[in-house]
């Protein structure tokens, strides 16, 4: 029996006092909007949404990550890494961010075994989100 899978969304644990700063960070940087709000269990939910990207915010952390500024020295496996967002022009994605406020911590660079350029923000709380522009994947990777 074969499984069909799709996205869905991430999920990003914050602290109650993260949960306000968080949803602005990505509404004024990443243009996302509230899909919905709820509190449920005591634990307070927000679906952030910009095209058929989903984040879900869950104010359920009692203390903060630390943030990260190099990509390079990120790999903590007690954290999730990171997650990515496709753009169509990585450098004018860049460059608007930049314009925005938003530091790089890596890249762009290509990377050839992929067929990708890619590059690396953190969000207000140190969310590791890399961009990454559409290339040449290879169709079956154990053909490589």
């Amino acid at each position: 029996m074969s499984i069909a899978f799709s996205h869905d969304h991430i999920g990003l644990s914050v602290t109650s006092e993260d949960l306000e700063p968080t949803i602005d960070w990505y509404s004024r940087t990443l243009g996302f909007t509230i899909e919905r709000r709820f509190d449920t269990h005591g634990m307070i939910f927000a679906f952030l949404i910009c095209g058929d990207v989903r984040i879900e915010l869950m104010a359920t952390a009692s203390k903060r990550q630390a943030p990260t500024g190099d990509i390079l020295s990120s790999m903590n496996p007690a954290r999730l890494h990171h997650f990515c967002l496709a753009v169509t022009d990585l450098d004018a994605a860049v460059s608007e961010l930049r314009d925005r406020g938003v530091n790089l911590i890596g890249g762009p660079m290509a990377v050839a075994e992929i067929g990708q350029r890619v590059a690396f923000i953190t969000d207000n709380l140190g969310n590791i989100i890399e961009l990454a522009e559409p290339g040449a994947r290879p169709s079956d990777p154990r053909q490589t």
